[in-house]
């Protein structure tokens, strides 16, 4: 993705990984094969892998400098962490090095936005150090919404998310840098959230504004381009698959056709882009001309 600019606000994506990650059926439980061939000609081939018909995921984070602050959101899966999916157990990336070289040092970030608690969200929240889990981004405070902590505060020992939430959340409330916020928490008048649940309870995507333009990072409200066009369409790993599929339907009924640039968590490719259309005839335009 080249680097987007919203007035002085500057966007730039920073990924650990990408790949073709996961079937159809098994991450949108509602999809069908037919509807994927419909959309070909805008999904190939940067987000779906139709030779192995693998939907192709990103994991990555976003940099976002203002006048004011350095913001660091969604921090990806982390290093050295025992996970339960093959593409996550034990990375070893050169995340940290290539945050350093392209975008920013850790010491820099001011704020560590997660849209939500997931594992593939909080991961490089901490690092390894020593045998300890330590904050990544020192000098920064983390974000996280009331909703969520609520949900999975008394996590037990074998539960979803257990595992992430002790060495990538915990670490940081124990460091005194979190701030538990409403999911409509407005930090200054070019940076606010926007509550979006469904996905996660506390679920919130990040909205910045400036000199009359606007992005909106979505988090995991949306996982897959092809949800543009079939916004009812929740994914397998959202909480509450009807709450998502209102909020969704609602995201892209309220941007499509308008100048608002959407970045998404997941999509691979070009990743920032536009809503083109409405209802059935919805597409994701992220300016490659595929979707013309």
């Amino acid at each position: 993705m080249k680097q987007q600019h919203i007035g002085d606000i500057t966007v730039d994506k920073h990924v650990e990984l990408e790949a073709p990650f996961i079937d159809p059926d098994h991450a949108l439980p509602t999809s069908t094969l037919d509807e994927f061939e419909t959309h070909r000609r805008w999904l190939d081939p940067s987000y779906v892998d139709y030779a192995q018909m693998k939907l192709i995921f990103s994991f990555h984070s976003y940099v976002v400098k203002t006048p004011h602050h350095n913001i660091l959101v969604d921090t990806c899966v982390g290093n050295h962490k025992p996970r339960p999916l093959e593409h996550w157990n034990m990375l070893d990336t050169a995340y940290l090095e290539n945050l350093r070289k392209n975008h920013i040092a850790p010491e820099e970030i001011d704020y560590v936005m997660c849209t939500h608690l997931h594992g593939d969200h909080v991961g490089w929240n901490t690092k390894l150090e020593d045998g300890r889990w330590v904050p990544t981004f020192p000098n920064a405070k983390y974000l996280f919404s009331e909703g969520d902590w609520d949900h999975y505060k008394d996590l037990k020992v074998g539960e979803h998310g257990y595992v992430s939430w002790n060495d990538s959340v915990l670490p940081i409330v124990e460091a005194g840098l979190s701030e538990l916020v409403k999911s409509d928490y407005q930090l200054d008048d070019q940076v606010h959230l926007l509550p979006s649940p469904g996905h996660t309870p506390g679920h919130y995507c990040v909205h910045l504004q400036d000199q009359g333009q606007q992005a909106i990072l979505t988090g995991d409200l949306i996982h897959h381009p092809v949800q543009v066009a079939r916004p009812d369409w929740s994914s397998a790993f959202c909480n509450d698959p009807d709450q998502s599929r209102k909020t969704r339907i609602k995201f892209v009924d309220d941007y499509a056709d308008t100048d608002v640039t959407i970045l998404t968590a997941h999509f691979a490719g070009p990743t920032a882009g536009k809503i083109r259309g409405n209802g059935d005839a919805a597409i994701w335009d992220d300016g490659s001309g595929r979707a013309l």
